[in-house]
């Protein structure tokens, strides 16, 4: 196929060229109606560009294979056999994978690193999870993805387990053995879900690590929003192999996504895949250029930190690092990253990805250049001078391995649909949750529902949210009250 082609943003060209008067959504008719304030904030371009995907875009038959030829064309630029477009975001294409390996009561094997969107798509869908745990680095209190070792053990103890999912790269940049675990999965006949929802640029260039893909997956989730030059919301994913049918995947898709989908997302998807088609090695292998310096100079800043080989892959806690998600420590600061990230808002306008209770994670990408990096790297030495500002940081009481691991009574769907009430906080552990408890981002609960909470989880979170931790899935996100399993 011709990767020059852009079919989406050709269908749009020639929609306007034609100048086509629809008596259809979307209701503003091409910016017409639209609240003037709202044009001049916005743009006419967004409206212009905001048409039906079918009696618009195509005709209401499809005719013009518009969107089917866009994922050939992005299957055939990564090297997949489908891809499947989401204007949902990977959140819902990950939750189509997983319903297209296991049912209601079903097993599947996951990561218990897995972002909220599995947990609900496992509320949803009714699978029963077997959670496979992390490999986790005591002293910087971080998870990585699990070992090719533990999904083994996992798979001898639930043989009946109908394949598995390992999220991969996290949002850390730390990479999974996916080749090792993609064989252990295939040995038995199962397929690999990859969330690879960090890692849409992998297949673009030789020197980022592997991806899902070529490692072996079956189904792979990306966020084409989060590295590459896709807009919010636009994900895809891509399936090989025999073991998943492509019309199950599109057909589960099909059950939660929406039938009036942004052409803009499309658009961007469309545009993404050409651009890296055409120039994605330069474009990555600048930005890990780029990337590379950033880390030499954070690193010489005073009380600052930036994780690295040594940390992840040298340690054998990770196959792989991806070095663009820039992720400083600043535990030598003796300040959290709640504070450092407020602090680089207010006083340097400078919004970092990821905060947690001793890092933050500040992602480049092919966008960023000199001037970019150059304001970072200001604000991050500002930060520094001013981080005895910061202090007395306030603790957060991050629980030990084994104390991170709740135990899983029930189904998550059945504990989120059951009978609940909201008791204190301080009167909630033994009781079984029946919310997520999520610290965002990265968006990975802390205590989902069906987990019996303890009270090291639950001080862990206390101290959190005072520490200025964001829990969004909370009933009470302060935590005064949480939402438990109501008992007989």
């Amino acid at each position: 196929m011709d990767q020059t082609e852009v079919p989406v943003l050709d269908a749009l060209a020639r929609y306007h060229a034609r100048g086509e008067l629809g008596f259809t959504p979307p209701g503003h008719k091409q910016a017409r109606g639209a609240d003037p304030p709202v044009r001049k904030e916005l743009g006419d371009a967004v409206f212009q560009s905001d048409v039906l995907a079918f009696g618009g875009l195509d005709d209401r038959r499809a005719t013009d294979r518009v969107l089917e030829r866009a994922e050939q064309l992005m299957a055939e630029a990564v090297h997949a056999a489908h891809t499947f477009f989401s204007t949902c975001g990977s959140s819902l294409s990950v939750k189509a994978a997983m319903l297209s390996v296991a049912g209601p009561h079903e097993t599947l094997l996951i990561g218990r690193d897995a972002h909220k969107s599995v947990v609900s798509g496992l509320i949803l869908s009714g699978v029963r999870p077997v959670w496979v745990e992390p490999q986790w680095d005591d002293g910087r209190a971080l998870a990585h993805a699990p070992s090719p070792e533990a999904f083994e053990a996992a798979f001898a103890d639930h043989p009946d387990a109908r394949g598995a999912l390992v999220t991969s790269p996290t949002p850390y940049g730390s990479c999974a053995d996916l080749t090792r675990i993609a064989e252990i999965c295939h040995r038995r006949g199962r397929p690999l879900i990859v969330d690879e929802a960090w890692g849409a640029h992998l297949p673009f260039c030789a020197e980022l690590p592997t991806w899902a893909m070529d490692a072996g997956a079956d189904v792979c989730v990306t966020s084409i929003h989060k590295m590459g030059s896709g807009l919010e919301q636009g994900s895809v994913f891509h399936l090989q192999g025999d073991l998943i049918d492509p019309a199950v995947l599109g057909s589960r898709a099909g059950l939660l996504g929406t039938t009036s989908p942004s052409v803009l997302i499309y658009a961007g998807l469309d545009g993404w895949r050409r651009q890296m088609a055409l120039h994605g090695q330069e474009l990555l292998r600048g930005a890990l250029r780029l990337a590379g310096a950033v880390r030499k100079e954070i690193e010489d800043i005073e009380g600052l930190h930036v994780d690295g080989l040594a940390e992840y892959v040298d340690s054998g806690l990770a196959a792989d690092l991806d070095p663009l998600p820039v992720v400083i420590d600043l535990a030598a600061l003796g300040i959290t990253g709640y504070g450092a990230a407020d602090w680089l808002r207010q006083h340097h306008r400078i919004d970092v990805h990821l905060a947690d209770h001793r890092r933050i994670s500040t992602q480049l990408t092919h966008a960023d250049d000199e001037s970019t990096t150059a304001a970072l790297l200001a604000a991050l030495r500002d930060l520094s001078a001013h981080a005895p500002d910061l202090r007395p940081a306030p603790r957060v009481a991050v629980p030990r391995p084994g104390e991170l691991r709740l135990e899983q009574t029930c189904l998550p769907r059945d504990a989120y649909f059951g009978p609940f009430e909201d008791v204190a906080g301080e009167r909630a552990a033994g009781r079984v949750v029946a919310e997520m408890l999520t610290p965002y981002p990265p968006g990975i609960p802390a205590a989902l529902p069906g987990e019996r909470l303890t009270e090291p989880v639950l001080h862990y979170l206390r101290t959190g949210v005072a520490a200025g931790m964001y829990l969004p899935d909370a009933a009470d996100a302060a935590l005064g009250t949480v939402r438990v399993l109501r008992e007989e």
